[in-house]
């Protein structure tokens, strides 16, 4: 077993909505400080993949899951679920800051609604440092008061991504990030990533292949819940091994 701590290692992993099965024996490995970027038609199994990885998809009612799923040694589906999703930073389609917070609020939420008390100087120091690793610092630094809700789409986005990083999480997973941003918030989500990789392992599902070409490494082809075709994202837009793959690349589906 590959014991590097921020990597995602699935085996023959399986998921089903009630009796329906939307993932079929996923054999992946997510590697350590890259971007990995999963695409697909839509149905593919993207979104509840990463559900999985942190304990999300149990919350649906029927759900069931077999396999194997590590979080670097770390078992996530022996383990508590609180645990992982404290290891495991999560951005969702839309941007959710909680309308009720402030900016600073929404950024330190994973603390407050995890009852962890921090000294006001650690406090800060998170804070800042977060908002400052989302590209977002200078643009609210003077209005850390203001409600979250008051801020453009895009920054409402990069203040969800500060959220997830506050938490000193070693995955940042993205589930269709920009698809509510125009393309300015776009490009600036997209540079956000490249740099985020440094420091994180980033895993985002997208149904934009240009942008799987432009942030990610490694890139994943799913189709009706199986894993088609897994490689470097250049060879796999250039040069795929699978004519599924080839074909939702080059437009004939999807």
């Amino acid at each position: 077993m590959n014991t590097n701590e921020n990597e995602i290692i699935a085996n023959q992993w399986n998921a089903w909505y009630g009796d329906v099965q939307v993932l079929k024996n996923i054999t992946i490995h997510i590697e350590q400080n890259k971007a990995t970027a999963i695409i697909g038609p839509s149905g593919c199994g993207k979104t509840t993949f990463v559900r999985c990885i942190n304990r999300l998809h149990e919350l649906t009612p029927h759900t069931r899951t077999e396999g194997t799923l590590f979080l670097g040694s770390t078992n996530i589906y022996k383990s508590d679920s609180s645990a992982i999703r404290q290891k495991i930073g999560m951005v969702f389609q839309r941007p959710n800051p909680f309308p009720t917070m402030t900016i600073a609020g929404n950024v330190m939420a994973g603390y407050f609604l995890n009852g962890i008390r921090l000294k006001k100087e650690v406090y800060h120091e998170i804070l800042e440092d977060s908002l400052k690793k989302a590209a977002l610092w200078n643009e609210v630094k003077s209005k850390l008061n203001h409600y979250g809700s008051e801020l453009s789409g895009g920054q409402q986005q990069r203040l969800c991504i500060a959220r997830a990083i506050a938490t000193r999480p070693k995955i940042i997973l993205f589930d269709e990030p920009c698809s509510a941003l125009d393309p300015v918030a776009t490009g600036k989500i997209e540079e956000l990533i490249t740099e985020l990789k440094n420091q994180y392992t980033i895993l985002i599902v997208t149904h934009n292949m240009q942008q799987a070409a432009r942030v990610a490494d490694n890139t994943a082809f799913f189709m009706l819940g199986e894993l088609i075709e897994y490689k470097a994202t250049d060879e796999l837009f250039t040069n795929p091994s699978h004519h599924l793959t080839e074909e939702y690349i080059t437009g004939r589906f999807g």
